[in-house]
């Protein structure tokens, strides 16, 4: 009998084929259906004007923050992927499984390109607030560049042209390629550690989009914006821009230019200190003749010390007399003061004034004395009317009078009338003087 497979072995079978005769493959095409669920997976599919492929591009585990050469996919644009062949065994479709995407043309690269730089812009990598000045002397310059190409004999020659006694240190790398931008950031690396380094140059000449490619790389920008020492970029033309002169402290529209900005002219600089030299001796000789001038102005300004000495001697003899006078005038004021003093003192012997208010306080004292009298008699007579009308409205006068006050034994309540008694019962009587217990025998009505 002929060997039946299952759906399963027959897509497991073909998968293994697949797998083991495709390996890895470059795949080029246009991305489209475009989905990222929250797995963080990128699923899209590869097509170009005759096929199409599913292709699924796997978050990797422990992705860095950024990584070299990455751009955001998006619908219709033209990627070339690196990818492993194979089969979803649960629908039984072959599709690509991609390691890592590059974009495709100028208009793919330069889509890459705006995207890193939009990206690094609002992270604020290319603030001014975080450029370094570019020292005005430096004593050594790195310079990260081919050690074989024109730009590097450019840059020599201008500096030794501009100011011979400067050191350059040389970080070679590759400045095109898939391995330059790791170069350069060893190079960078490299001239931070080996000290006394001023000021570094990233340079390169002109080239395409593909050529500058390495300097548009994410790591590297983020190496730039890192480094302790200041960078200038001279990557390409004038024309040329790229992320590195973004997020350099400062750009060179040329390598030639870029060691213009880093050293000074030699030639100049002695020209300006000469003439600075010369305009340093004519303001001396001139500020000598000034002050020359002053010194005989003021000696002839200068008077016979003797007859100055007589002046003042003049002046103290009066200012003498002067001060006497007032001396006396301070002293004879300073007197008449005293006696009005004492006159006023005497006026307010403190005897007398014992002795008046003496007289002052027995008067007070009189006058409280008959007032308190006064209102004591007024009080002793309102006090017995009182007692007086309070003896008249009192209960007991009516007792003396024959009256009595009947009240129940049980409940010690007045009795006022013959219906709130029964036969038998006690009840308290009081009168005048005294009273007495009785018991009700008979009652009346009215």
């Amino acid at each position: 009998m002929k060997e039946i497979l299952t759906v399963s072995q027959l897509n497991s079978n073909i998968k293994d084929l697949l797998e083991e005769v495709f390996g890895f493959v470059w795949v080029e095409g246009e991305i489209s259906n475009l989905r990222r669920p929250q797995s963080g997976h990128t699923y899209f599919t590869l097509k170009d004007d005759k096929s199409q492929i599913r292709a699924v591009y796997f978050k990797p585990f422990g992705r860095p923050k950024y990584q070299r050469a990455d751009f955001e996919l998006e619908e219709g644009l033209s990627v070339v992927c690196r990818a492993r062949l194979s089969v979803y065994l649960p629908r039984g479709e072959y599709q690509l499984i991609v390691e890592s995407v590059e974009p495709r043309g100028v208009g793919a690269l330069q889509k890459a390109f705006e995207q890193l730089k939009a990206r690094l812009a609002a992270e604020g990598l290319f603030d001014e607030r975080h450029k370094k000045s570019i020292p005005f002397l430096p004593q050594k310059i790195g310079v990260v560049t081919s050690p074989t190409g024109a730009v590097i004999k450019d840059i020599l020659h201008v500096t030794r042209r501009r100011f011979p006694s400067v050191d350059i240190l040389i970080a070679p790398a590759r400045v095109q390629g898939a391995e330059a931008a790791d170069e350069i950031i060893q190079g960078l690396r490299k001239l931070q550690a080996a000290g006394n380094i001023d000021v570094i140059i990233i340079a390169r000449g002109g080239g395409s989009l593909e050529d500058l490619a390495p300097f548009n790389d994410e790591a590297l920008a983020r190496e730039i914006f890192r480094c302790r020492i200041p960078v200038i970029a001279a990557v390409g033309h004038e024309t040329d821009f790229t992320i590195c002169d973004f997020v350099a402290d400062l750009r060179a529209p040329t390598p030639s230019a870029a060691a213009e900005l880093a050293v000074p002219d030699a030639t100049e600089l002695i020209s300006r200190m000469r003439d600075l030299q010369t305009r340093l001796l004519f303001g001396c000789r001139r500020l000598a003749a000034d002050k020359l001038s002053h010194i005989i102005e003021l000696q002839e300004r200068l008077k016979n010390p003797r007859l100055i000495l007589i002046d003042l001697q003049i002046h103290l003899d009066d200012l003498r007399e002067r001060s006497q006078g007032a001396w006396r005038w301070t002293t004879q004021s300073l007197s008449n003061g005293i006696r009005q003093m004492e006159i006023r003192l005497q006026h307010r012997n403190p005897q007398d004034i014992i002795a008046e208010k003496r007289f002052l306080l027995n008067n007070y004292q009189k006058d409280i004395l008959n007032s308190y009298n006064t209102i004591q008699t007024a009080r002793k007579e309102r006090l017995q009317k009182n007692l007086a009308l309070l003896n008249s409205l009192s209960p007991l006068n009516v007792l003396e009078r024959g009256y009595s006050i009947t009240r129940s034994f049980a409940t010690g309540g007045i009795i006022r009338e013959a219906a709130q008694l029964e036969c038998g019962e006690a009840v308290n009587v009081q009168l005048s003087k005294g009273g007495f217990q009785a018991k009700v025998e008979k009652i009346y009505a009215e």
